[in-house]
């Protein structure tokens, strides 16, 4: 059986046969089942499927899913093309709801690439991606990495449409995040990727699709929310008529540092915390963070996914903490 050839590392893991072609691959190697086909003209080199942790994030799982995707449009992208709407805001890494296909959660890689035009360039017409026009004077293109993407402000701009008010808010929080100093925390300084005003200016650029959903957007979008779980509950109490409580507040207790807070009334004393899916690394600091919190005096409500479906009752909890300290 003769030895299959090696494809040159240079090609990378996702590549076009045009380049493989001129890096001397032939045809019959292009064909061979080590090597998969995402799109027309592409290869990418198969991997070992790996398990899936039963306790992973589904948010992360899927997002992971759609940027793998876009990974492998790469190569197809010609000049004036580039990526828009949800897979812009996935080569960002921002958060975005669960795509679901009835009933359950989508697989990411069957998801719709978005790949956008400037006027009467050609579309796209490949299956699997969804191609838009867009107009020079309400998108703004900048180079991620390499790849040619929509900016951050003009990405949450374009999603008006087809993200409801609270998760178009998350966007939102997501790009136009402050990275401040505080204990322990990461990157202190980093620039946001995008500010309110940027967005606010993107916004009236020109037309747009779901502008009362942007412009309602923009009230609610605030510069310290670290998670789009956060930015839910917040939301939630806000629009239910609620005082708005403070983000990721650090909180000390005679000079001692007790955590930091997700959502806090620190005045009253009140602390809401948002608890995603508890690994066992965490779960115990948790535990113990909330515990220093009560034995200070504070009132600590604690959400999970579940409070969050029952909003009323959320509500309900967070406005009797606040009548017991006014």
């Amino acid at each position: 059986m003769p030895t299959r050839r090696d494809i040159p590392a240079g090609l990378g893991d996702v590549f076009h046969v045009s380049a493989a072609r001129d890096a001397g691959v032939n045809a019959g190697r292009l064909r061979s089942p080590d090597l998969s086909s995402p799109f027309h003209g592409v290869r990418r080199r198969s991997t070992p499927a790996t398990a899936s942790d039963p306790g992973a994030d589904p948010y992360e799982i899927q997002s992971a899913q759609r940027r793998a995707r876009t990974d492998e449009y790469v190569p197809r992208l010609t000049p004036g093309q580039f990526f828009t709407h949800d897979s812009a805001a996935v080569r960002w890494g921002a958060p975005l709801p669960l795509a679901m296909t009835d009933g359950r959660i989508a697989d990411g890689r069957a998801l719709p690439v978005h790949v956008g035009v400037f006027g009467d360039a050609p579309l796209p017409r490949v299956r699997g991606v969804r191609g838009h026009r867009a107009l020079a004077r309400t998108t703004h293109i900048v180079d991620l990495d390499g790849v040619s993407v929509m900016s951050a402000a003009s990405t949450w701009a374009s999603m008006g449409a087809s993200l409801p008010l609270m998760d178009l808010v998350a966007l939102g929080d997501y790009f136009c995040r402050r990275w401040r100093e505080g204990v322990g925390r990461k990157d202190p300084g980093r620039p946001p990727l995008a500010t309110i005003e940027e967005l606010r200016a993107a916004v009236g650029a020109g037309r747009r699709v779901g502008v009362a959903n942007l412009r309602e957007g923009l009230e609610l979008i605030r510069e310290d929310s670290w998670s789009p779980r956060e930015s839910l509950v917040r939301c939630i109490l806000v629009t239910r008529g609620l005082p708005e409580p403070e983000l990721n507040i650090d909180v000390f207790e005679a000079g001692k540092f007790l955590g930091c807070v997700d959502l806090a009334y620190p005045h009253l004393r009140i602390a809401i915390e948002y608890h995603g899916i508890l690994h066992s690394d965490h779960y115990a600091a948790d535990v113990e963070r909330m515990a220093a919190l009560r034995h200070a005096g504070w009132i600590v409500i604690e959400v999970t996914a579940e409070l969050v479906k029952e909003q009323a009752e959320l509500v309900r909890r967070v406005r009797r903490a606040l009548a017991q300290r006014s």
